[in-house]
């Protein structure tokens, strides 16, 4: 019913191997890279094609390797980002179960674009089984000669190493990520540019994994191609969408971006579950808004959720049916984010256990009226924090107040959380 690029050689149980990545016409696009594309041609291809980062912030891939400039020096970096700590978001470890070399060919084609001599693979400590897939493929492609010196009979050589993360969320930013990599303290920083200044001083990109596993779905098929599948005029590509909670059907599928949201819970995850009603979903992991069923029919891309004041995030949806406490649920989710944070600002390392504290206040019956203004002033605040991490932490709780305030103040009225 749906187009699958991502998915094409999704088998059961098992990775695809090489011969069956190579059937499909896997490394073709590094092929015809290497013997007829400029670097300039290739991000040109992505130009067209339309392709965002698929981690979350949605920047145009072609605009950021471009910030590369011909006479940058060397050696330069790619990292390919497969942290993956945001709670509801799964999908690059099914990516990476499903078609590791796709991933590997898409990291191989970022480095030709940018001249690069090395690439990181970045994982979560916890994905040891797909680290250890992906330094097995990485051997199977080397041997192929498809990695390593002169990549076949080029001029061009690049190698992937793998690097597993020390476990924390913020790891997964993509400045922390690269000072994590080289061993320093992994707080974001936003005084320098990657791309001028990244790995021990030198231009670095660093991508999603779903990200640099289109890429060589573009080359192969074109640009227009890969904008046509998508449902809006905004949106481009297919699209890995995790859904979770009170559904049939959990998982991770692959689906045009800017499908709507009613089409992806009723006729992908097999819609809620017996008894479950839809009360409200979170649209792209734990750092978005509670959206209640009034958006149901949002199409889920950028834009789109964009114009309706939402972020669409990496596209990991959580349902949450009439029985659950959305207090409650905002409770940990910010119990999580008052942990992960790096504690390099103000607002985030002390805003945040005093948005916990209320919190945990209020689903304990010990809340009073004057903790609703409080919490929506101190969420307001998380915007001045130095990096992206306390704003998103506090979306859920904006959404929380915007949508679920009567329900907050239940827990004030009856002394106690009403669900229980």
């Amino acid at each position: 019913m749906y187009e699958q690029a991502l998915f094409k050689n999704r088998q059961e149980g098992r990775p695809a191997t090489l011969a069956e990545y190579r059937a499909g016409g896997g490394y073709q696009a590094l092929t015809d890279t290497v013997n007829k594309l400029s670097p300039q041609d290739l991000i040109q291809a992505l130009k067209e094609s339309g392709l965002s980062g698929r981690g979350g912030a949605g920047f145009p891939t072609w605009r950021k390797w471009s910030f590369v400039h011909e006479n940058a020096p060397h050696p330069r970096y790619v990292g390919a980002n497969t942290d993956e700590m945001e709670p509801g978001t799964f999908k690059d470890r099914v990516l990476v179960n499903t078609d590791p070399h796709l991933v590997i060919e898409g990291i191989i084609l970022a480095g030709y674009a940018i001249k690069a001599q090395k690439a990181f693979y970045f994982i979560r400590p916890t994905y040891e089984m797909d680290a250890q897939i992906i330094e097995r493929e990485l051997q199977v492609a080397r041997e192929a000669g498809f990695l390593g010196q002169n990549i076949l009979g080029s001029d061009f050589s690049f190698d992937i190493a793998v690097h597993r993360s020390a476990g924390r969320y913020i790891c997964g930013e993509a400045t922390a990520m690269v000072q994590a990599i080289m061993g320093r303290r992994p707080h974001p920083q936003k005084n320098v540019h990657m791309t001028d200044a990244g790995l021990w001083d030198r231009p670095t990109i660093v991508n999603n994994a779903e990200t640099l596993a289109c890429v060589p779905l573009v080359i192969r098929n074109g640009g227009a191609w890969f904008k046509g599948l998508a449902r809006t005029e905004t949106g481009a590509g297919t699209k890995l969408y995790c859904i979770s909670g009170k559904v049939v059907r959990p998982g991770c599928y692959e689906l045009p971006m800017g499908i709507p949201f009613r089409e992806i819970l009723e006729e992908v995850a097999g819609g809620m579950l017996p008894g479950s009603e839809l009360k409200a979903f979170i649209p792209g992991g734990a750092s978005t808004s509670f959206m209640p069923p009034k958006f149901m029919d949002v199409a889920m891309d950028i834009d789109s959720l964009k114009q309706v004041g939402h972020r669409f995030g990496t596209g990991a949806i959580i349902v949450f049916d009439q029985n659950t406490c959305i207090l409650g649920a905002t409770l940990n989710l910010i119990t999580y984010f008052a942990r992960e944070s790096c504690g390099f600002c103000t607002p985030c390392r002390q805003g945040l256990p005093y948005i916990l504290d209320l919190i945990q206040r209020l689903e304990n019956g010990e809340g009073e009226e004057d903790f609703i203004p409080r919490l929506r002033e101190l969420a307001g605040h998380m915007d001045k924090a130095y990096c992206a991490f306390a704003p998103g932490a506090a979306a859920p709780v904006k959404g929380m107040l915007q949508y679920f305030e009567a329900e907050v103040r239940e827990h004030i009225i009856q002394k106690k959380c009403p669900f229980k």
